[in-house]
């Protein structure tokens, strides 16, 4: 008894994608599940991780693939190189999404009903552009995501609940991006909330970020309280 996980194989076209999926098998009845959208390097521990955090929590985790089957970066160009394409086709990106969402509902340890999405930097415009396609999930949650719009969206109703946490000196979505964010919000109909982190910078959850001239930088007081308000995201919208 406790925290299980697998692998799971989605096709996307001739593309093979490889979530990871965790849940604790101390419930034997179907749970909500939340897909873990990855930052721009791919799917890799800090992801997995973050779906077994989940897994404790009571809901399944699924770390979600939109790049293929052990496609990862090692280096700011690699990642650059693996995000990039799907920055500027945001409807193969969408799409990707939502064959995650379509797998992970398939699990038998997942509530099809009862879903989310949470991402980090890269991974926080992804679930971001789920809720923009008027996805039928009951919320998603950005940490120190990217905010630029996909172009393909505005005449559509965000249907989720929006979590947005991110650190106020994040030179890659600066206070200016914020508001326009809150006014996209409106227009399409959100629930949403904004946490901003004083003196906090971009990566502030991963806790390998050091580099204060990208402005990534590790915050440990952001870190624990974005995951505390995950938390509390999450009970209300399950």
């Amino acid at each position: 008894m406790g925290i299980e996980t697998r692998t799971v194989e989605y096709r996307d076209g001739g593309t093979v994608l490889e979530g990871y999926m965790a849940w604790d098998d101390a419930f034997n009845y179907p749970r909500p599940g939340v897909l873990v959208s990855h930052a721009w390097a791919g799917r890799g521990e800090f992801e997995e991780n973050r779906a077994e955090r989940l897994a404790e929590l009571g809901y399944v985790g699924f770390a979600l693939d939109v790049y293929g089957k052990g496609v990862f970066g090692t280096n700011k160009e690699e990642n650059s190189a693996l995000m990039q394409p799907l920055l500027d086709d945001r409807e193969k990106l969408q799409h990707r999404l939502h064959l995650a969402l379509e797998q992970m509902r398939k699990q038998k340890e997942v509530d099809a009903a009862k879903t989310a999405a949470m991402g980090y930097c890269f991974g926080g415009l992804c679930v971001l552009d789920l809720a923009r396609t008027g996805a039928d999930i009951q919320g998603i949650a950005s940490f120190h995501g990217l905010f630029m719009r996909p172009g393909n969206t505005d005449k559509n109703k965000i249907n989720a609940k929006v979590l947005v946490m991110h650190g106020w000196d994040d030179p890659m979505a600066t206070p200016d991006q914020v508001f326009h964010l809150t006014e996209e919000l409106d227009s399409m109909g959100a629930d949403w909330q904004i946490h901003a982190y004083g003196n906090t910078m971009h990566a502030f959850t991963n806790t390998l970020a050091n580099d204060p001239k990208s402005g990534t930088i590790y915050n440990s007081a952001a870190d624990i309280r974005s995951w505390q308000n995950l938390e509390l995201f999450l009970a209300e919208i399950f």
